[in-house]
């Protein structure tokens, strides 16, 4: 089968021409594998898709117009009321995600002390020190005074867990930039929880170039070096 190992971006699908030659088509969104609803995805046209593979599939059949240049997927779930992210909120934000990548990283650590694979080993040297250290503030839903004043108190425990989310992310290409489509995984699953994500990236690209530079990305979480 000469589609076999033929790719086709998000959207297309492998299909031979009349000359038995493999080539990329739409994908027809009425063929989609039918989807649970909690595989069901949000547009940035606020409609409700099955699952990715229609709403890629929709963005390719609108190619060359302008309603499919800004098609793109918004979050994860069916589409909701997102409540307008207000100036006190956006200054919260960063408490509450350094907080959750730090616990994150406590996460696959421990899962790492039963089955390895989820750290490196110099990833693991790292988040040991944060794991080990009895001033650890445990994961939970503290007031954002709690989280201000234990970042103040332990800095030190923050900056690594900020600069492994941003390389995490920094993967096609990896070039200390993350562009809208290397931000989409993170931004598309917290949406839902945390609706002032997107406000808050918007805000970190300082220069509007439309890239967040690794040094942008640690300004917005405080990390000074």
């Amino acid at each position: 089968d000469p589609c076999r190992n033929f790719h086709c971006k998000r959207g297309k699908v492998c299909h031979m021409d009349k000359h038995g030659k493999p080539r990329c088509i739409c994908q027809d969104p009425a063929a989609c594998p039918s989807t649970k609803d909690y595989e069901h995805v949000c547009g940035t046209d606020n409609k409700t898709y099955d699952g990715t593979c229609q709403l890629f599939g929709t963005k390719c059949q609108l190619e060359g117009t302008k309603m499919g240049q800004q098609l793109h997927l918004d979050y994860m779930g069916s589409c909701k009321y997102i409540p307008h992210c207000t100036d006190y909120e956006v200054d919260q934000f960063p408490l509450r995600m350094r907080d959750w990548l730090k616990n994150i990283l406590m996460q696959y650590y421990e899962r790492d002390l039963d089955t390895s694979g989820f750290l490196t080993e110099k990833q693991r040297s790292k988040v040991k020190k944060i794991y080990q250290n009895d001033k650890r503030l445990v994961a939970g839903d503290h007031a954002v005074e709690l989280l201000l004043h234990d970042f103040e108190k332990n800095y030190h425990m923050y900056v690594y867990p900020v600069h492994w989310q941003f390389h995490q992310l920094d993967q096609h290409p990896v070039d200390r930039l993350l562009t809208h489509s290397e931000l989409a995984p993170l931004r598309a699953s917290l949406v839902p929880m945390e609706h002032c994500i997107t406000r808050f990236f918007q805000e970190c690209d300082r220069d509007q170039d439309k890239f967040i530079a690794l040094k942008e990305w640690c300004h917005c979480f405080g990390i000074k070096e």
